[in-house]
Order: structure tokens, then C-alpha cells, then sequence
């Protein structure tokens, strides 16, 4: 009881910094979320024994130059390679092959793919059409934090069938679909309040985060159990860390972006 208390107090204040730094303003957003990602590096840092300042100077001068210039071939190269590099990433969860990395190199290059540009996507995906779209990012948030609720409850009690036993022992067939159910609904709900994209749109963005944001949680899970780790870090009580609580939304965001940016 102790525990799920400080689990839902951490995570209530947790939302309520983050949907008010993107309601307040759009500086206040890039602002809080680029300090979670300075975060988020240095988590995952830890958990493949990096040491190198080199991925934060990396990740402040491309947040900047990508912010100046957001319509750009640079732009597309870095969203297909990060595209790419979680495609990789899902083939090595579903093959059961292990996430190597041979030399710091190896391991800079993972942290930057992974970590950085998904990052950096995040960030970017509420500037839709150069503008900033508040209500965007907040309808994308809700459509993770229903599937992730829903998924939880729905898997507690009716799960049986294990989805990935191997990496996350936890989460059952039954919990993915369920969520998977509920974040369809939850985006027919957002789509009669939010006009950017029509309901098809809104019901297709659904698919995408369920299931993608599924695996980069299975993913992320993958990653700490090579590290023999149970969370990623301890700033967030009864969460682990901020790479623990960003998972699922940094590994979907640079497929949203590619969706809403180049498909629609």
C-alpha cells in the first residue's frame, strides 16, 4: 500500500509538471522536456557503462540547430535513421538476440540513436506545420497513459497468456489488447475535441502508439535486464527513473512524427 501510494504520488506530480509546462508555453515545454532528456541520457549512460560528455554536447547542439530548422533534409536523414535503428531494435526483441556493444563507440552510436534522436523527436512533434500545437502532445500523452493503464488492469485480471517472458514476465497477451482496445477508444474520444487530424487519422495514431510504445517498453526492459538492472535510475519513487517513465513515449514518438509529418 505504502508502495502504490508513493508509485501514484510521484506519477500525479510527474503529469502535472509536464502538462503545465506544455500548456504555460512552448519554451517552457522544449525547456522541461530537454531537461528530461539530459536525464534520460544519463540513465541509459549508466546502464551501458558509458562515460562520455560527448552525447550531451551532441544533444544540445542538434536540439538547437533542429529547432532553427525543423523542415530540412538533415531533419528526414535523422528521422528514417532513428526509424531504422528502433526497427533494429525490435527485430533483436523479437529474435531474442542480444543488444551488444563491442566499444564505447558502439555504444555512443546506440545511446545517440535510441536516446537522442527520439529525444529530439519528442520535442519537435508539438511544432506541427511551424506551429506550436499544445493539444497535440497532451492527445498523444493520454493515448500512451490509457494504454499503459488499461494494459496494467486489463493484464492483472484477466491475463494468462505471457507476451514476453523473457524481458518483461509481467505483461500478458490479454494486457496488449486490452490496451490496444482502449487506446482506439480513447482516440475517437480525442478526435470529436481535437481538429488536426480526422478520426481515421486519430484511430491509426492509436494503432501506432499501442504497439509501438509497447515494444519500446519491451525494448527498454530489454536493455536493463543486460545490465542486470530492475530501473533504469531512483528520481522518480515507485517509477525508477525518468528513462523508465519515458520509454514507450520516446521509442513511438519518431513514428507518430513520421506519420503525421509525411503520410497524412
Amino acid at each position: 500500500m505504502r508502495h502504490l501510494l508513493k508509485r501514484s504520488f510521484s506519477g500525479i506530480v510527474f503529469v502535472l509538471l509536464f502538462i503545465s509546462a506544455i500548456l504555460f508555453s512552448k519554451e517552457s515545454y522544449v525547456i522541461l522536456t530537454a531537461l528530461f532528456g539530459f536525464l534520460c541520457i544519463w540513465e541509459f549512460s549508466k546502464m551501458i557503462q558509458l562515460k562520455s560528455f560527448v552525447t550531451y554536447i551532441f544533444f544540445g547542439t542538434l536540439l538547437f540547430l533542429m529547432l532553427k530548422k525543423q523542415e530540412s533534409y538533415a531533419t528526414t536523414g535523422i528521422l528514417m535513421i532513428t526509424i531504422l535503428s528502433s526497427l533494429s531494435l525490435i527485430y533483436q526483441l523479437l529474435a531474442k538476440k542480444e543488444i551488444t556493444f563491442s566499444n564505447d563507440r558502439a555504444k555512443l552510436g546506440v545511446t545517440i540513436r535510441y536516446v537522442i534522436f527520439s529525444i529530439t523527436f519528442l520535442i519537435l512533434l508539438p511544432f506541427h506545420q511551424n506551429e506550436f500545437h499544445p493539444n497535440l502532445i497532451i492527445s498523444i500523452l493520454s493515448i500512451i497513459w490509457v494504454n499503459d493503464s488499461f494494459a496494467f488492469l486489463v493484464g492483472k485480471n484477466l491475463g494468462v497468456h505471457k507476451l514476453f517472458s523473457s524481458v518483461s514476465p509481467k505483461k500478458t497477451v490479454e494486457g496488449f489488447f486490452g490496451g490496444l482496445v482502449f487506446s482506439l477508444l480513447a482516440a475517437m474520444f480525442i478526435s470529436k475535441f481535437n481538429s488536426n487530424f480526422t478520426m481515421l487519422n486519430w484511430l491509426i495514431i492509436g494503432v501506432i502508439v499501442s504497439s509501438i510504445g509497447t515494444l519500446g517498453d519491451l525494448v527498454e526492459s530489454k536493455f536493463k535486464r543486460q545490465a542486470n538492472i530492475k530501473d533504469s535510475g531512483n528520481l522518480m519513487p515507485g517509477h525508477g527513473g525518468i528513462l523508465d517513465r519515458l520509454d514507450s513515449l520516446l521509442f513511438v514518438t519518431p513514428f507518430v512524427y513520421l506519420y503525421i509529418n509525411f503520410i497524412i
